[in-house]
């Protein structure tokens, strides 16, 4: 049985809950771009840091400029309360490491 409201079908006979559902929808798929955007950015910055392409074309500040990128997305997500601060404090963290590592092979092999 399916309790969401869904293109069209009302649960809500009172006017006030109508419009919290309309509000929850429009937050809903907000939200949902937000998230899209931060996965992205994710992905961006393992990406970058992949060891395979490190080498190759690669340099320190592409790598820290989509890290940074990243930073700003989620940060900003984090303020809002798209999602959680200590959500965003860890996957800051298990991606600076990989920054990290990333730019200290760079480093090694110039």
């Amino acid at each position: 049985m399916n309790l969401f409201c869904s293109e069209g079908t009302e649960l809500a006979n009172i006017k006030q809950q109508k419009k919290r559902n309309l509000q929850n929808e429009k937050r809903r798929i907000k939200n949902s771009s937000v998230k899209s955007s931060i996965r992205t950015a994710a992905k961006k910055v393992v990406k970058a840091t992949d060891l395979k392409d490190v080498k190759e074309t690669k340099s320190t500040e592409q790598i820290q400029e989509s890290y940074k990128i990243f930073v700003k997305i989620i940060d900003t997500a984090a303020g809002k309360g798209i999602i959680k601060k200590s959500t965003a404090a860890r996957k800051k963290s298990r991606l600076a490491k990989k920054v990290n590592s990333a730019v200290a092979t760079l480093n090694k092999t110039a």
